[in-house]
């Protein structure tokens, strides 16, 4: 069993932990041909999956044994073109939609009308994240006017609150500078030197000056999916951040087993 749910501008395949195989190769086996992957097509026309990378999530949910949670949250991103899992982060927008899920298939008790509070523990990234979701005559609330950017459509709000996201003090999940620097230098081959600052928090991410890639920071997501060029050189990077990090032994490690973290961003004034 399986249901297809969005979460702000993600879709993905939500299962219950009880419905999966506990041995992690035949879940993942199962996960990969529910999404249709791997697709040498690049289609999933024969499979869940949307055939990009916010739309070819899985997630799996389970009733929580940590004091303070009600449920735990596992999310794989799942390559589209190869036999690949990579449960290394979170997805920000399909958290949104895990108190909706675990509500409606009975995980988690919810008022019959005004707003469910479900405790989240994120397995990936070891975190807490909290839902509030609306209720409305025992169902969760699915019509609404918010408006999300990148969305056609309003729908209800479900808020999130993301706790501690960066905490260094007893956190779980790691230090908000892995490397103990503000600026790290990235030796690029065929790019040379560049400044970038590496910070882990809710997912790692490796944050460069849009200028350094040629760009203005203006760009949209075509005009650099369509580069291969400058795609190369951003996964050179990113890879090499994921080094410095310490979540990759060697940047071929990256590019081959974690292409869901760390994420890469440039910016702009």
């Amino acid at each position: 069993p399986a249901v297809y749910m969005r979460g702000g501008t993600s879709k993905g395949v939500f299962f219950l932990a009880d419905d999966l195989p506990s041995d992690p190769a035949a879940r993942d086996r199962i996960l990969l041909r529910v999404i249709g992957s791997p697709d040498r097509y690049g289609k999933h026309t024969d499979g869940m999956g949307g055939a990009t990378s916010s739309t070819s999530k899985v997630v799996i949910l389970s009733k929580s044994r940590r004091a303070g949670c009600d449920v735990d949250y596992l999310f794989g991103q799942v390559a589209i073109d190869k036999p690949l899992v990579d449960w290394s982060g979170n997805c920000g927008n399909l958290s949104a939609a895990v108190g909706p899920f675990a509500i409606s298939t009975g995980l988690v008790d919810a008022p019959a009308d005004g707003t469910a509070t479900v405790n989240i523990w994120q397995a990936n990234i070891k975190k807490k994240i909290v839902n509030r979701v609306p209720m409305s005559d025992g169902e969760v609330q699915e019509l609404g006017d918010f408006q999300l950017d990148g969305v056609a459509f309003p729908a209800a709000e479900v808020q999130l609150e993301f706790l501690d996201p960066a905490d260094d003090e007893g956190g779980e999940g790691g230090p908000t500078f892995p490397t103990g620097n503000l600026i790290d230098v990235l030796d690029v081959p065929g790019v040379g030197k560049v400044e970038a600052t590496l910070i882990n928090a809710g997912n790692p991410t490796v944050f460069v000056d849009a200028a350094r890639l040629g760009l203005k920071g203006t760009e949209l997501q075509s005009d650099v999916n369509g580069d291969e060029a400058l795609l190369a050189r951003v996964e050179q990077m990113r890879a090499l951040g994921a080094v410095a990090m310490g979540v990759a032994a060697t940047p071929e490690e990256a590019t081959t087993r974690r292409q869901h973290t760390p994420k890469l961003s440039f910016v702009a004034k």
